[in-house]
């Protein structure tokens, strides 16, 4: 067993910037350079979790008020955390995880209202001080992105099978973004902002180049 803890690297944006996309490919770059990798989302993540996914994507888009979704942002979080998080990062291993608290204070804050100091209490209740080693935020204009998604499950002959959150209306879908942007600006160097409307190729690179630079990894391609 490794005796040294594993990086965490999560991606954040908006509906259809590519995350899942571009977890698989750094995912296949750290491999290829000999690390242990673990590709993980939320919510969702471990069984429990995802079970209180099904809860959050489906359904009336008001089917929550703020505060009740946000606490099952955290409940599932909780149980992510405890059973693939920590255990993989104690085990030496990368874990990169499509959205963490920052979805919830961008979602649930920017856009649905609630207060930033209240869904940071729940963070140190839930997760302790455990925070990323660098959070990538892919972005791109929201309106593009809620196409991208919609062309997405067209093509995967899922039309009409919308996720809640891609059916909220588009200014808060400006209000996440705007949260993201606000978020990477705090603070520097523990965020990086990637343009994600062009190539996956060119977004692939930049991504590659940003997480060598920040954590000190030389990361080879196959």
């Amino acid at each position: 067993m490794a005796t040294h803890r594993g990086k965490f690297i999560t991606f954040e944006g908006g509906e259809g910037v590519g995350k899942t996309t571009q977890i698989a490919r750094l995912a296949e770059s750290l491999r290829h350079s000999g690390l242990e990798v673990v590709t993980t989302r939320e919510p969702g993540g471990s069984p429990g979790a995802e079970e209180i996914r099904q809860l959050l994507v489906t359904g009336a888009t008001h089917r929550w008020d703020g505060v009740t979704e946000t606490l099952l942002v955290f409940a599932a979080r909780r149980d992510h955390l405890v059973r693939q998080i920590l255990p993989a990062l104690v085990d030496g291993r990368w874990v990169l995880c499509d959205r963490f608290t920052d979805s919830t204070l961008a979602y649930q804050g920017y856009g649905m209202g609630i207060e930033r100091d209240q869904i940071e209490g729940l963070h140190k209740f839930v997760c302790g001080f455990l925070k990323p080693d660098l959070t990538v935020i892919l972005d791109m204009p929201a309106e593009a992105g809620l196409a991208r998604a919609v062309a997405r499950r067209a093509a995967a002959g899922e039309a009409g099978a919308a996720q809640r959150y891609e059916q909220l209306d588009l200014k808060f879908h400006n209000r996440v973004r705007d949260g993201f942007l606000d978020l990477a600006a705090r603070d520097k160097r523990c965020y990086v902002v990637v343009d994600a409307a062009g190539k996956p190729e060119t977004v692939e690179r930049a991504i590659r180049r940003e997480v060598g630079e920040r954590l000190g990894i030389d990361i080879k391609t196959s």
